[in-house]
Order: structure tokens, then C-alpha cells, then sequence
């Protein structure tokens, strides 16, 4: 028998678009990082952010949007902005009751993310 993997341990689709939506309310609400967000659409952000996470942690959905590296560049993201966007992370993610684990996972996927985010 296979471990589930974490897309089905986040709870599929569904619940991770509405841990996107509580990530992405966050960052607007962030002082630090909601200049990045302003102007964007809601919606078109929910759901590649969406679709990078399932694809990213098992699930079937395909990933339509840009790679990090051509995502951030030009945009000289901070250290603090970078860290500013994780705690959002994580607190969506505990108020939402996801399991330790998952906590950490999704953070080192994170953190494995930042060298084509941070100064590009």
C-alpha cells in the first residue's frame, strides 16, 4: 500500500484552493509584501497559485503558469519579503488545521523555492 501523497493529505483541490485564498488574503492584508499584490487579479492569482500547489505536492492538475525564476525576475524581492510571505503561509496554514507535517513540508518546498525568488 502507497503513502498518500500530499496533495490527498492537504485534502485535494478544493481544500488547498481555499488555503490559497486564505494565503493570498493575507499577503494583501501584509504590509510588507501587499504593494507586490496590488492591482492583481484575485481570482487569476487564486488559481495559478492553486494549480502550482497541486501539481507541486501529487496532484493531477497541470501547471499552466510561469517558472519561479521568469515569475520574480526584475521584481528584486527582499529577504524580508520573501520571509513576510511564509509566515503568511504558515499562519493560513494553522489556522486551517493542517497537520504538522504538512506544515513542514509545504515550508520546505518553500524555503527550496527561494533562490529564484529572492534578488532576482
Amino acid at each position: 500500500m502507497t503513502e498518500p501523497t500530499l496533495y490527498e493529505r492537504l485534502g485535494g483541490e478544493n481544500r488547498i484552493r481555499t488555503l490559497a485564498t486564505a494565503i493570498f488574503d493575507k499577503h494583501m492584508r501584509n504590509a510588507v509584501v501587499s504593494n507586490r499584490y496590488m492591482g492583481s487579479d484575485r481570482d487569476d492569482v487564486i488559481r495559478i497559485v492553486t494549480e502550482f500547489l497541486c501539481s507541486g505536492t501529487g496532484g493531477p492538475q497541470a501547471y499552466t503558469g510561469r517558472d519561479m525564476l521568469t515569475t520574480h525576475r526584475g521584481m528584486n524581492v527582499s529577504e524580508e519579503e520573501f520571509v513576510a510571505v511564509l509566515d503568511d503561509i504558515v499562519e493560513a496554514l494553522n489556522e486551517h488545521g493542517v497537520g504538522q507535517r504538512e506544515r513542514e513540508e509545504l515550508l520546505m518546498i518553500s524555503w527550496s523555492l527561494k533562490p529564484q525568488i529572492v534578488r532576482q
